[in-house]
């Protein structure tokens, strides 16, 4: 289903630009960048000011690593507007991080930034195999959260037809991706599975609908699950990549034709990985925690933004600029059970190995004395009760998890349909430990 280069569009110059041409424009775009938060960002000014870095010091990409890290817990200390570079009134939008603890994260962009995000989403959908003319179904939430908006505005600057329908109200989304028909449709891929299970229940065959592409982000996802969204749903199954604090979603996006982790749009933002317990810059195929500066943002540049997204930057394929592997986890929501690093999407992995199972599960983390244990809840699939009973579905599961992650689990299968269905970011894990 992949299509041939000629028909994903013209592509920008920096998608054609060599190597050293693209490290050449990112060093001018970096000390720009610095210059401009330094002058303009107190946060900034006094943490340089703090270890004597002043901006002409940054001559070169590899000085970036001078630069203090920024960390989430530095945006909420200056709530709502103190990272902003420029006056409010120059600020055209403000959106903010749906953030489960403390208070949210706000970012705020000039009418230049909103261009420029338009411009890099429409990139994106065109390197996902988008173009003129597709109708695409945004299921992503509109509002606060970056996802609805920035999906909308690429793909209306793309030249698409938008279908502003927003997260929720799944048997509306089925009736409206059957009756108008999208070729596309961004959304969450846990969400997308309760559309598809929608579409399961109404009788309607997914792979007779013009929808050939599903661009897929906002949560880390596996291949397993890419596999399995594919062939229900008849569809090619690609990872966009963003965050609030950066931009939104088009940081990266993965490419048709080679179907091999999001590439960075890296004449915007400066990737690098680090070690998340030392700070160490690793170099690119090592694991470690992805860190970005953004090159070109007006209202809120970031210096060294600490995602806390677990990956590793591999070498450019489709583009000059390098890709990122699928997230393997979050620095700061890896579980550590008796010494072991546990991240949901090992489970889900091990779920999706499963043919009786389906991919809706819970892990639940708790204490009896000292030691800690694991509960996996999970569903079978829909049909599957006549295959195999629950018991044996659960040996499987505990087998495969103790055997590829090294942990012992008690697993728990339930019938289709008894845990609780995300309109959004799916929620998989309860540590009680905290409790």
């Amino acid at each position: 289903m992949s299509l041939p280069m000629h028909k994903l569009g013209k592509l920008d110059r920096m998608e054609t630009a060599s190597v050293d041409e693209l490290r050449h424009e990112q060093l001018q775009r970096l000390r720009w960048s610095v210059w401009h938060a330094y002058t303009n960002v107190p946060f900034y000014r006094n943490a340089f000011d703090t270890i004597g870095l002043k901006p002409m010091d940054i001559n070169t990409l590899e000085d970036i690593s001078k630069i203090p890290f920024t960390a989430k817990d530095n945006l909420r200390d200056h709530y709502p507007f103190g990272m902003f570079a420029v006056p409010m009134k120059k600020v055209v939008r403000v959106h903010a991080s749906s953030g489960t603890t403390g208070k949210p994260t706000v970012v705020g962009y000039t009418k230049g930034d909103i261009e420029t995000w338009a411009d890099i989403v429409a990139r994106s959908i065109r390197a996902g195999g988008g173009s003129s003319g597709d109708k695409i179904h945004i299921a992503y939430g509109y509002g606060l959260f970056t996802g609805g908006l920035g999906a909308h505005y690429g793909a209306e600057r793309l030249g698409c037809t938008v279908i502003p329908m927003s997260g929720g109200q799944t048997e509306k989304q089925v009736q409206l991706i059957s009756d108008f028909e999208p070729d596309l449709i961004m959304v969450t891929p846990s969400y997308m599975l309760n559309i598809a299970d929608e579409l399961d229940r109404q009788g309607i065959d997914p792979k007779k609908l013009p929808l050939r592409l599903g661009i897929f982000g906002a949560e880390p996802w596996t291949d397993s699950m890419r596999s399995e969204l594919e062939e229900r749903l008849g569809i090619q199954a690609l990872d966009i990549y963003g965050l609030s604090e950066v931009m939104g979603p088009g940081v990266g996006m993965e490419c048709l034709e080679t179907k091999d982790g999001p590439t960075i749009w890296e004449d915007h933002f400066y990737p690098e990985i680090i070690n998340p317990d030392t700070g160490e810059v690793l170099p690119d195929g090592e694991y470690g925690e992805l860190v970005f500066t953004s090159l070109t943002k007006v209202a809120m540049p970031v210096l060294r933004y600490r995602t806390r997204d677990l990956t590793r930057l591999l070498p450019g394929t489709a583009r000059p600029m390098r890709r990122i592997d699928k997230i393997t986890g979050r620095s700061d929501d890896m579980l550590i059970v008796r010494g072991v690093n546990l991240f949901p999407s090992q489970i889900e992995e091990q779920v999706l190995k499963c043919r009786a199972l389906a991919p809706y599960y819970e892990i639940e983390v708790y204490k009896k004395g000292n030691l800690d244990f694991v509960d996996i809840r999970v569903e079978l699939k829909p049909g599957a009760e006549g295959e195999i009973t629950k018991e044996n579905a659960a040996k499987e599961l505990s087998h495969h998890i103790k055997s590829y992650i090294g942990i012992s689990t008690r697993v728990q299968v339930m019938d289709s349909g008894t845990l609780s269905r995300s309109e959004g970011k799916a929620k998989h894990v309860f540590d009680r430990r905290k409790d």
